[in-house]
């Protein structure tokens, strides 16, 4: 009985061993499908060009994360219904001289147990939040593009509006500045005006009050129009001698 106990007992320790096997290599290999799974998302993402094939292989990686987790899930599942029955195998009273070495073993396979399930359940959290991200990026590439190639027409007629409001601001900005620099120049001419005008007024006021620099202004004026009409006369002279010499 004993005998029959002890090889029941190695039965479930060596498939427990062979399950555990198993699904240390599943989650190596689902981990690196993760990994190629984003990796294939990021070169999608720089090359605009190649649209087509990465569909495909994340579409295909898809399939294969299903299958995988479902493989995963029955491993873990028959991996808990043996440690279940180890620890139903270390309640047996017939065992009870053994027990804390069954205890230990048992704890150490269901330590195994509790790492692979964190592990896969964390693989399996990255990958959708991976999955879930991409596919969000994804359409809104998508709806970007999709507005650019149907607003494309428009956006090259308000361009075109664009430059053409930024000309007419240009030209009213330049008339603006030109009737400003006209308003500077009216405003020094009527100021150049007045300050002409009185000294016109200081001086008649200076004349009428001393007589004797009135006469010598007046003096001054006759000999400037007299010399001016003699200037003139000389001029008129010498036109007409070259006139004459010039058709002589």
């Amino acid at each position: 009985m004993a005998g029959g106990s002890s090889n029941y007992w190695e039965d479930l320790r060596k498939q427990a061993r062979q399950l555990e096997n198993e699904l240390d290599l599943k989650l190596v290999s689902f981990s690196k499908l993760c990994t190629s799974y984003s990796s294939s998302r990021d070169g999608r993402r720089g090359d605009s060009n190649s649209d087509t094939t990465p569909l495909l292989n994340n579409s295909t990686q898809d399939r294969m994360f299903e299958t995988m987790s479902v493989e995963i899930e029955q491993l873990l599942a028959k991996l808990t219904g043996v440690n279940d029955k180890m620890a139903e195998y270390t309640s047996t009273p017939g065992v009870t001289s053994l027990n804390a070495a069954l205890m230990h073993t048992l704890q150490r396979h269901r330590d195994i147990l509790q790492d692979y399930t964190h592990e896969f359940h964390k693989t399996k959290a990255n990958f959708l939040a991976i999955r879930e991200r991409e596919d969000l990026l994804g359409s809104v590439r998508k709806d970007i593009e999709t507005y650019k190639s149907g607003s494309g027409v428009n956006n090259r007629r308000t361009e075109l509006f664009l430059k053409e409001h930024e000309h007419l601001r240009n030209s009213d900005r330049l008339m603006d500045d030109t009737i400003s620099i006209a308003m500077a120049t009216k405003e020094n001419m009527t100021s150049q005006r007045g300050l002409l005008k009185s000294i016109h007024s200081r001086v008649n006021t200076l004349a009428n009050r001393f007589p004797a620099i009135n006469n010598l202004i007046q003096r001054i004026n006759l000999r400037k129009r007299r010399d001016s009409l003699i200037l003139g006369a000389v001029i008129g002279v010498c036109t007409i001698l070259l006139l004459l010499y010039a058709f002589h």
